[in-house]
């Protein structure tokens, strides 16, 4: 908004130019979410606690161990969300496809994770929203997103040029189609799907990464803090993808407007980093499917708009290693109960974090450690753009 609004009186005053510049814009929003956050939140979790929207750990689970302190206030994810939103409706270009598209993918996926709040905590339905229309909300959304990507967001080529481009090509300039993904390494080599395969390779990045936030929700701070070094990464890349020197400096595709998205990545970072002020040990309230969901969504979606799925797993390591933690132990118990007739198991617990918990080390320290990596992961998703 302020982007459409101040900088038509520069002829006022010099400094509504300020509004013009990607960097400026981004750090407001980083700093309007933030803000955000840390004033209502005291509110907001009073008003969760006096309905009752609270969360009770589950007795013999490791979130349950040490003293018990009064509930925590769920659903503190409308408050990411809310605050993610109107700082990106404050700052980012409201025009431009690649915000209204990021945009949608946070609320769609944190309204699926808000619907299986409701009715698990205050409708009192046993399990919340049923796995199968989960998954089926999930997938839903996922097509109707590459769609959008497809026909909506602008890129280098057009769609009908994408079925001749074949699984690899070479991507001089700016010769790439909608249905490219950039590798990380290779600065002369892209991989090209046909665009029914680039719809079911969008589906599963975007519900994988959703899902892959949600596993690694178990811990005070865990998934929050994770989330805002990440986002910060892709505020970055958004950033070097959306300007014509960076871009062909490091051998990435030109993304034009692209650059928006580093303003919704920016306030994603600054709402994480307020939430975590009152989720912090011992957490006040904790974000729920609500939060978890529509973080997900929304750094699977930013992935995909910016053709960084691949950098994704870089960045994101963390949460490949607790979604792949717990796809190996399931798919392992499974196997060795019909080898062996008995179930046998990879670690003492999955998602990787309660292997951890089970193995003596403190919550905190985990969640401190497990941020190292994941600033770590982010390093190395920044050198393999300079391997290029």
């Amino acid at each position: 908004m302020f982007h459409h609004l101040f900088p038509g009186l520069a002829d006022v005053h010099i400094v509504f130019n300020l509004f013009t510049y990607l960097t400026f814009r981004s750090a407001g929003a980083l700093t309007t979410a933030l803000v955000a956050a840390l004033l209502l939140g005291p509110r907001f979790i009073a008003l969760l606690k006096r309905r009752g929207v609270v969360d009770v750990p589950r007795p013999h689970h490791p979130s349950a161990d040490g003293p018990q302190r009064e509930p925590k206030a769920n659903m503190g994810g409308v408050l990411i969300v809310a605050a993610v939103t109107v700082a990106t409706v404050l700052w980012a270009e409201l025009a431009n496809p690649y915000t209204l598209v990021a945009l949608s993918a946070i609320l769609a996926m944190a309204g699926l994770g808000f619907l299986d709040d409701y009715l698990k905590i205050v409708r009192g339905a046993r399990g919340g929203l049923v796995e199968r229309w989960k998954w089926t909300g999930s997938l839903a959304f996922g097509a109707v997103f590459a769609a959008a990507v497809l026909y909506w967001v602008p890129s280098g080529a057009s769609l009908a040029d994408a079925g001749s481009l074949g699984w690899w090509t070479t991507v001089p300039g700016e010769s790439f189609g909608p249905t490219t993904v950039n590798l990380p390494v290779f600065d002369e080599w892209a991989l090209a799907f046909p665009p029914a395969l680039f719809v079911l390779w969008v589906t599963a990045v975007l519900v994988g990464t959703t899902h892959a936030v949600n596993l690694s929700d178990g811990l005070d701070g865990l998934a929050p803090g994770l989330v805002a070094i990440a986002s910060a990464a892709f505020a970055v890349f958004a950033y070097v993808i959306g300007r014509v020197d960076t871009s062909a400096y490091l051998g990435l595709f030109y993304l034009p407007g692209a650059g928006e998205l580093a303003v919704f990545a920016a306030a994603i970072t600054g709402a994480t980093l307020g939430f975590l002020w009152f989720n912090a040990p011992p957490a006040r309230v904790i974000m729920g499917d609500t939060g978890a969901l529509g973080l997900g969504g929304a750094l699977g979606a930013t992935a995909v708009l910016l053709k960084a799925e691949i950098l994704l797993a870089f960045v994101g390591g963390v949460f490949v290693l607790e979604a792949g933690s717990s796809l190996i132990q399931k798919q392992y118990f499974k196997y060795s109960r019909r080898r062996f007739g008995v179930g046998r198991r990879v670690f003492l617990m999955a998602p990787l974090h309660h292997h951890f918990q089970k193995k003596g080390w403190g919550n905190e320290q985990i969640v401190i450690r497990f941020w190292i990596l994941g600033v770590l992961c982010a390093m190395v998703g920044f050198a393999s753009l300079k391997l290029r």
